[in-house]
């Protein structure tokens, strides 16, 4: 099975496998492992401590790892420290945990419970389990077993999921929605309004600003990330290839026999597997070429240990039978020729020491041992090196905030009924596109709050590069003749988010009356 998922990892289906999978886990995982653990000394041995029960370090770390691979599924590729940051997963991993064990406690006072049947039920409907529409229990041990997990702790998982889930239903049945909201609902569906308003733009401010050098060097002193030059390295490496040994390894007919049936799936005719018989030449020259690979990356890393102290890469080369090459300095992003697309070996450049022997590193070409021979750090010019461009990102900075403050002034003029543009007549989209202005729901939203002539938005919204203050012109109300009838559906389309608020108010004074301490190691990139 596994070899079948591998072998198929861009289908569809296999991906709805592991996002069942993740799903059943993330948030829950503390339940299935345990509450915390002491095995780490010196420090916080946990990864938060919650009224008293700890999430272990372990528990946070498998949670976070299932949580990033979720996110890398749906992306279909693999996230960088960048792209994590900015998605915030460590502090999203360590938020649903606290909130489940939260939530968790919580259920058993209110008296929620689940029992097998209603497990039993529930995994029974996962279409990653069935086959023709049925439940399959084979499939179902065999996908578990190719993800590392025992029905036990796949069913004790959904069963806390459950749970949890049990708990917030609960919650959010609580949740009701107001005449006087439907009412406001059904306005904002079709009064209609005319906004004032006046915009400034960067472009509109930028040829009077004048910056001195001592405003450029405290610009470039809160942005150096934006000019610093990017590290460097240049390496010597060897590259061992496993394909020119495979003629040289010998195997026996039992550990061919053996590597057929590990990897059996491999061999598979129109009518299913194919026997050993029929497959016992390629299955061997399957098995040589793994021994290969085996035996190359061994004596890599003998090399690789037996002349890390030296960093002696010309020695392990010869120990190797390989040549060493040498690359110019270069970045990360733009890495040497001969480097390209060898995205693990560039990583390990950057990872290792000036002088030090790194590997071996195991890639689609070979098997590579790395030595760093130069290394630049990343740096951040003087400033009379790249005064041009840093002015000309201050200065887009100033005429920025200069452009802001414009439209913040202007709400006080039109709120007087000053001079300004018009929109002209328009109703609520939920898309945001406000005629003569542009996409903004911020703006689309703020406009059907304002109910009175001249009354002005709290604050000025941007829609691309401009700034802009708005204020009512005019409202032309809507008849409430329709309103008893369209009050079911517009009730039926509220409640969702109103029920989402409850949960989210019911759960925030859950953290805000709990004890909760958070080791800051759990946070850091």
């Amino acid at each position: 099975m596994l070899g079948v998922m591998r072998k198929y990892k861009q289908s569809i289906v296999i991906k709805i496998v592991f996002v069942v999978i993740v799903l059943s886990f993330i948030g829950t995982i503390f339940l299935v492992w345990g509450k915390g653990g002491d095995g780490q000394r010196g420090g916080k041995s946990y990864a938060a401590s919650v009224n008293g029960t700890k999430i272990s370090l372990d528990e946070f770390q498998k949670s976070y790892y299932r949580t990033r691979g979720l996110y890398e599924q749906i992306y279909g590729k693999t996230l960088t420290p960048e792209m994590e940051k900015q998605m915030g997963i460590k502090k999203l991993t360590i938020d649903t945990l606290i909130d489940n064990v939260l939530i968790f406690d919580e259920a058993k006072k209110m008296g929620v419970k689940v029992n097998k049947d209603e497990v039993a039920a529930e995994i029974a409907k996962i279409p990653a389990f069935q086959n023709n529409g049925a439940f399959d229990f084979n499939l179902y041990q065999q996908t578990l077993k190719a993800n590392r997990l025992t029905p036990k702790e796949f069913e004790e998982a959904q069963e806390q999921e459950m749970l949890l889930a049990k708990a917030r239903n609960k919650v959010k049945m609580g949740a009701t929605v107001t005449d006087a909201e439907v009412k406001d609902a059904f306005k904002k569906q079709n009064d209609k309004v005319d906004l004032a308003y006046v915009s400034f733009s960067p472009a509109d401010v930028k040829g009077g600003i004048k910056l001195t050098d001592q405003e450029l060097t405290t610009y470039l002193q809160d942005h150096q990330n934006e000019f610093k030059t990017p590290e460097q390295v240049s390496v010597a490496y060897t590259l061992v290839n496993p394909a020119q040994a495979a003629g040289k390894a010998t195997v026996t007919p039992e550990e061919a026999q053996t590597y057929y049936q590990k990897n059996i799936d491999r061999y598979q005719g129109k009518g299913g597997i194919l026997p050993f018989s029929e497959v016992k030449d390629q299955a061997t020259a399957d098995a040589q070429k793994q021994k290969a690979a085996k035996e190359a990356y061994e004596k890599a890393a003998e090399a690789a240990n037996k002349f890390k102290t030296t960093g002696d890469i010309n020695a392990a080369a010869a120990a190797l039978g390989s040549k060493v090459e040498k690359t110019a300095l270069f970045t990360a992003k733009a890495p040497a020729a001969a480097l390209a697309g060898e995205n693990e070996v560039i990583a390990r450049s950057f990872a290792i020491k000036q002088g030090e022997l790194g590997g071996p590193v195991e890639t689609a070409k070979g098997i590579y041992l790395i030595k760093v021979l130069d290394k630049k750090p990343a740096a951040v010019p003087p400033l009379a090196q790249i005064k041009s461009a840093v002015e000309a990102k201050a200065v887009e900075a100033k005429a920025a905030e200069l452009a802001k403050k414009k439209a913040e002034e202007a709400l006080q003029q039109l709120a007087k009924g000053g001079a300004a543009k018009s929109t002209g007549s328009f109703g609520y989209a939920a898309t945001g596109a406000v005629p003569t202005i542009g996409t903004s729901p911020e703006l689309m939203e703020a406009a059907f709050t304002l109910t009175a002539p001249n009354q002005a938005a709290k604050q000025p919204f941007k829609v691309g590069d401009r700034w802009y203050a708005v204020s009512l012109k005019s409202r032309t109300e809507a008849p409430l003749a329709d309103l008893a009838a369209k009050a079911p559906g517009i009730k039926a389309a509220l409640l969702p988010k109103k029920q989402q608020e409850v949960l989210e108010k019911w759960v925030k004074g859950l953290r805000d009356k709990a004890k909760i301490d958070i080791n800051p190691l759990v946070l850091q990139d």
